[in-house]
């Protein structure tokens, strides 16, 4: 199965420039692969958007993997996370491929698709480089990091400098943005006074926990589907 999902998104990104990400591009690369349109809708039931999602998951597992093959040690974690940043959006090789992605998902039906999916790119990121956070910063630190990747991404789909060096510039500039914002969240939790006028916020917060199950689906304000009652 493994293989047919691969070799139906290999067939598929050839055909996704001219006809996007969709049941068309799907028929496509079936017919390419010699793999029958019933078995290809089985392994991607909602079409193009499901080709789209996997085509972001391996860009997720390509960033891991490069990643894990780095000795980041002595880098500081601000550019550890830029790194990261960068490995996810050069495993993307195809600035098209992204562009026709950023469109579908813009569309109200898949909107939770796309969120969904830098969420689980931001936590990726998160989890490779070590983060064990178990409190709401769980949460504030992914949110975060999805704004940054978004932008980012967004920044590169329009930049025709020499090697993307003015994405990788921008990047480090949004970084430097949320590294100002946790340098002021510190001084605040260290000033007597902020913290006894923040006592309520900070109770409150101090009952939200990182989740425990598939973190694509521990969005915040996700509610967990009730199961089907029996007769």
């Amino acid at each position: 199965m493994k293989d047919q999902i691969n070799a139906l998104l290999d067939a598929a990104m050839v055909h996704v420039p001219f006809d996007g990400w969709s049941d068309v591009t799907l028929k496509a690369a079936a017919a390419d692969c010699g793999i029958d349109l019933a078995t290809a809708r089985a392994l991607f039931p909602r079409g193009g958007v499901d080709l789209a999602l996997a085509f972001h998951r391996r860009g997720d597992s390509a960033m891991a993997s490069r990643l894990a093959q780095e000795d980041l040690g002595d880098l500081r974690f601000r550019d550890r996370i830029a790194r990261a940043v960068r490995y996810r959006i050069e495993a993307a090789q195809d600035r098209e491929l992204v562009r026709r992605g950023t469109a579908l998902f813009a569309l109200p039906p898949y909107a939770a698709d796309g969120v969904r999916a830098i969420w689980g790119t931001a936590d990726m990121i998160w989890s490779t480089l070590g983060d064990r956070s178990t409190d709401y910063n769980w949460y504030t630190k992914r949110a975060s990091l999805s704004g940054v990747y978004s932008a980012t991404v967004l920044y590169w789909l329009g930049d025709d400098s020499p090697d993307a060096q003015a994405t990788w510039n921008f990047l480090d500039r949004r970084i430097d943005g949320v590294m100002q914002f946790e340098r002021i969240k510190s001084a605040v939790e260290k000033n007597p006074v902020a913290r006894m006028a923040l006592a309520g916020p900070r109770a409150f917060l101090s009952c939200i926990k990182a989740p425990e199950r598939d973190p694509r689906t521990d969005l915040p304000g996700y509610i967990q589907p009730k199961a089907p009652q029996q007769g």
